[in-house]
């Protein structure tokens, strides 16, 4: 964890499949040294029980306020908005890249759902054409 202003930078869980969750926070961490501010999960070999218990578990002991997924309908989101019922003030955002993820790293907002608003809407600017 980092501190600003004595204050403690929340952690986020990053869910997805296969190795996609572990890959961005490793990109994360080559570029920012940041990757410490991210959980990793994959879905892989989980049932969607297990999957919720298991986030669940590390929202609670990262104290994550996010979730950021790779698919809206995929078996980690369907998992997290089971656990919003339980835990109502727990913020997903499917659809995660590199760019948002950068962004919210670099973020010293200490409030994590206020830095990953903020990042929404650049994670979407930062997808483009070229060429073709």
């Amino acid at each position: 964890r980092h501190a600003h202003r004595h204050r403690v930078v929340e952690r986020a869980v990053v869910a997805g499949h296969g190795t996609f969750a572990a890959g961005l926070v490793s990109a994360v961490e080559q570029i920012t040294g940041r990757g410490d501010r991210f959980v990793a999960v994959s879905n892989e070999g989980q049932g969607g029980a297990e999957l919720e218990g298991r986030l669940e578990r590390l929202v609670g002991e990262s104290g994550a306020r996010v979730v950021f997924t790779d698919l809206p309908v995929g078996s980690c989101s369907m998992a997290v908005r089971r656990l919003q019922r339980r835990c109502p003030g727990l913020l997903l955002v499917t659809g995660v890249n590199l760019p948002l993820l950068l962004d919210v790293a670099m973020s010293e907002d200490p409030d994590a759902q206020a830095g990953a608003r903020a990042a929404l809407a650049r994670g979407r600017a930062a997808m483009m054409e070229v060429g073709g």
